[in-house]
């Protein structure tokens, strides 16, 4: 089953953190090393997703777009493009990563989550607009 995967992204994307949470098992491990640099961690579920909604409600939209998702036993990648799109008055901008998912799944939840970076484009700075935000409770869809 591959839809572990886009249940994740989907409910990411619409900030629906109840399903985020039932998607995700009670530890993940993430690793953003190649976007971020530092060392990958086993961060508690829950953990999870309060830095996600610190963060992608800052947003005015998020989109993240795969590819095909293939299953391989508890093992599922699929490529990815996450658009971030922050609008500031007149200035309308985008952040874009491209690469792909290495995603791990245990009892049809997610346990692991590794991207793999090729490039991106735009300014990777609109994610501390985007934690702004979140942290004054307005902007982009905090209040949603």
């Amino acid at each position: 089953m591959t839809n572990s995967v886009t249940s994740l992204l989907h409910a990411i994307d619409t900030l629906d953190w109840d399903r985020v949470l039932s998607v995700l098992a009670d530890e993940v491990r993430l690793d953003y090393t190649s976007l971020w640099g530092g060392s990958a961690e086993t961060v508690p579920g829950p953990e999870v997703v309060a830095r996600w909604r610190a963060l992608l409600p800052g947003f005015d939209a998020t989109q993240h777009l795969t590819g095909p998702v293939l299953a391989d036993g508890d093992r599922r990648t699929t490529t990815v493009r996450g658009y971030h799109h922050l609008v500031d008055g007149e200035r309308r901008s985008t952040w874009m990563v491209a690469g792909w998912y290495d995603i791990r799944v245990a009892g049809g939840r997610v346990a692991a989550i590794t991207l793999h970076a090729t490039y991106e484009e735009g300014d990777r700075a609109l994610t501390e607009a985007a934690t702004a935000r979140c942290a004054a409770g307005a902007g982009g869809r905090v209040a949603a």
